[in-house]
């Protein structure tokens, strides 16, 4: 599968996902939602400064930070009871720290439908996947007034 378009990190995870059993997905899904980094305490203790990520049936809040070399880090807030939605934001969270501005702004809108999940998950569930790959998208964008 291609991954130009792709970040590294975010292309691995895809791809060693893709490597596995359809059976096998949801549950290595659910192993990588266990790895969503810690989300700094200013985010945690303000939720103000986070952003509700609304396509989401479950709570999920992210905020986009792009440094001085134009790098970016995405910091996810996940409910634990929602193990696939916060496997979907820690493989974002994780497939863009330190990506390059431009990499991540050239991540496809369609990434969700290509991880091969279509007949595990719910619409809803990738639709979510969607919606927080846009909001972190918009994010970079304001940030860097593009």
């Amino acid at each position: 599968m291609m991954t130009s378009a792709l970040p590294a990190s975010l292309a691995e995870i895809r791809d060693d996902l893709l490597d596995i059993d359809e059976a096998d997905r949801l549950p290595f899904l659910v192993e990588v939602g266990d790895e969503l980094p810690e989300v700094p305490a200013e985010y945690r203790e303000d939720p103000s400064r986070t952003e509700r990520v609304e396509e989401c049936q479950s709570p999920v809040y992210i905020a986009v930070e792009v440094d001085d070399e134009r790098r970016v880090t995405l910091h996810a807030i996940a409910p634990a009871e929602a193990p696939t939605t916060r496997g979907f934001a820690s493989m974002l969270a994780q497939g863009v720290r330190g990506a390059t501005v431009e990499s991540v702004l050239a991540i496809p809108e369609d990434f969700p439908l290509t991880l091969g999940l279509g007949s595990l998950v719910s619409p809803l569930r990738l639709a979510g996947m969607a919606g927080m790959l846009r909001r972190t998208q918009r994010q970079v964008r304001a940030q860097q007034r593009i």
